[in-house]
């Protein structure tokens, strides 16, 4: 089921202001577990880290920066 823009632009907020800081301390809980390794490899983490949060997620920012598409306009003048 696709969702709709206005339904992946509600998703994105909630997404980037409860899910990413949860996910950063998560990070910085993960580096900290490996006992503070050397700056190279703690960056190589965070680059890492920071890559997979959005992988799977892309698909819900994809297009929330551009105007609404005209369809869904069209839909919702009509209800």
């Amino acid at each position: 089921m696709a969702l709709s823009w206005k339904a992946r632009r509600r998703w994105a907020l909630v997404i980037l202001l409860l899910g990413l800081p949860a996910y950063i301390v998560v990070c910085v809980s993960v580096v900290n577990a490996l006992d503070r390794p050397s700056l190279f490899v703690e960056l190589l983490v965070y680059v890492g880290l920071g890559i997979l949060w959005a992988l799977p997620l892309r698909f819900v920012f994809r297009g929330i920066g551009q105007a609404e598409p005209e369809d869904e306009r069209d839909d919702a003048s009509q209800d």
